[in-house]
């Protein structure tokens, strides 16, 4: 680790190990923010599709008040209920070069050691940054953590993996680029922190959707650890056989990757890394995301977690009401169909705990079982799992909040990614009509996630006493107008999925 010396912390000067570093004055004036730290070297040219390389040390201060350039990934365009507060900047820069972090402190002293959230964004693992305003970290700064947000390659520059690529690598592995930036990222955290007032030894991981399945790929590689002792996933996990179960095997990444060298009427890897960028991804139409290479997954994420082969620290997972993956059924007729295709031996218990008689009946229920078979059975699966070992604690929640829409429709609920300004005191950046309600749960479930960070229970205070989840009590916080514990009033429905994925 970099050996820090003890003194204030400043804007001006800020001695990282590769160099001196200045940021800016946030909002809140009590909050500095460096936007923009490279944490490793740009991955172009003969560096695309390896392993994160060192920063190059630079003489004299870097300046460090605006973001670094976005992952490669199409331009924002708003769509469905992600207005472009969920998106990158309209303005920001897209570019390969895209290896930066921001951090946002109030800390005075490099003493301090102040606990630190580092927040992996989502996106699908195709689009997103550290730079998406809902990740803003000025809140959760003033409340006294160190948080940041990092960058990682995307697409086809982050999870291509190819038989050339797996030759050339000392690991005899390719294709989880992305996840290895995020561990540089956690390395950087981990030699660098103390400089920002935070505590190298009390880092939780955060993240959503995407950004919760790669926390829990973090969690299941054993190159991770010792880079984090906590974790936040919000709607997203990969630890059972489901509809977002699973990643894909080397074979299968390298026979698609051969196919689209094919198709694009590239030789070899060679000449694909000579193409620019934004032609690369125009030809690429594969699915991205995490490939079970031998190297940073050695084997599927479901083996790693039944084996209870995962890094085990404390736990807070959930999900939302109306997180979805795809459009459910819309008849009844459609609805028993699509459980008698696929559940076979088990669609008779499953339209029981997903009943329906009539077409509107048949949404709801759709609805439910899309949702909890997509996130619920996930992170409720990782809860119960993790509480089997009883190693740790595991704390559950369901944020049921239904988020104001203009005109008070309510037309998309409490949907996915609706939680995020919430958990991290964001609302200031939220484009809807909110109230009081919502101001009074943000500053309840940002608390919560800072208690957590603090010591792995979010209890404290004067908060409503958030229960403990084990497999048998289903205990659960529920977010919506305001913070209570109960028992999860769907534990009945992912019990079962969760019984019937794991026999």
């Amino acid at each position: 680790m970099f050996a820090q010396q003890k003194s204030n912390i400043n804007i001006t000067t800020v001695k990282t190990d590769k160099g001196l570093i200045s940021g800016s004055v946030g909002i809140n004036r009590e909050v500095m923010v460096f936007r923009g730290i490279p944490f490793a070297a740009p991955p172009v040219g003969d560096l695309r599709w390896k392993e994160p390389q060192p920063v190059a040390p630079w003489k004299g201060t870097r300046k460090c008040d605006s973001f670094g350039p976005n992952a490669m990934q199409g331009k924002p365009v708003p769509f469905f209920v992600w207005t472009e507060e969920f998106l990158i900047p309209k303005n920001g820069i897209i570019s390969e070069d895209c290896l930066y972090l921001n951090v946002w402190t109030s800390a005075k002293s490099t003493t301090e050691r102040r606990p630190v959230i580092v927040y992996v964004h989502g996106g699908g693992f195709v689009n997103g940054s550290g730079s998406v305003s809902i990740y803003d970290g000025e809140a959760m700064a003033a409340k006294g953590i160190v948080f940041v947000t990092i960058n990682y390659r995307m697409g086809v520059f982050g999870f291509l993996a190819h038989p050339e690529l797996t030759k050339e690598s000392p690991h005899h592995a390719s294709g989880n680029y992305g996840i290895l930036d995020q561990m540089a990222a956690l390395r950087w955290v981990q030699r660098n922190i103390e400089a920002f007032g935070g505590d190298p030894g009390n880092v939780t991981i955060a993240g959503q959707s995407a950004g919760a399945m790669s926390v829990n790929t973090l969690c299941a590689s054993p190159l991770a650890r010792g880079l984090f002792h906590k974790v936040i996933a919000e709607s997203g996990a990969n630890v059972v056989k489901g509809r977002l179960g699973g990643a894909t095997s080397l074979a299968d990444a390298e026979q698609a990757a051969v196919k689209f060298l094919s198709t694009a009427g590239k030789p070899d890897i060679a000449a694909l890394r000579k193409q620019p960028a934004e032609e690369v991804m125009a030809m690429y139409k594969e699915r991205s995301g995490v490939v079970v290479d031998g190297y940073v997954l050695p084997e599927s994420m479901q083996i790693i977690f039944a084996g209870n082969k995962q890094t085990v620290v404390p736990l807070l997972t959930g999900y939302n009401d109306d997180d979805l993956v795809f459009t459910p059924p819309a008849t009844l007729a459609d609805y028993q169909n699509y459980v008698r295709d696929q559940f076979a031996g088990d669609s008779d218990e499953i339209l029981r705990l997903y009943p329906a008689t009539t077409d509107p009946e048949a949404m709801i229920a759709a609805k439910n079982l899309v949702r909890d078979m997509g996130f619920g059975l996930q992170n409720f699966a990782w809860a119960c799992m993790q509480s089997k070992s009883g190693r740790n604690n595991v704390f559950l929640y369901l944020f049921n909040r239904q988020v104001p829409e203009f005109g008070d429709t309510h037309v998309y609920g409490a949907f996915h990614s609706g939680e995020i300004c919430y958990a991290y005191d964001n609302l200031k950046f939220l484009n809807r009509p909110l109230t009081d309600i919502d101001h009074g749960l943000a500053a309840a479930m940002s608390s919560y996630w800072v208690n957590f960070a603090r010591t792995g229970n979010p209890n404290g205070g004067k908060l409503e006493a958030w229960p403990a989840f084990d497999k048998n009590n289903g205990g659960v916080m529920i977010f919506d107008v305001k913070a209570h514990g109960a028992r999860h009033p769907d534990f009945e429905r992912l019990n079962f999925l969760y019984q019937r994925a794991v026999r």
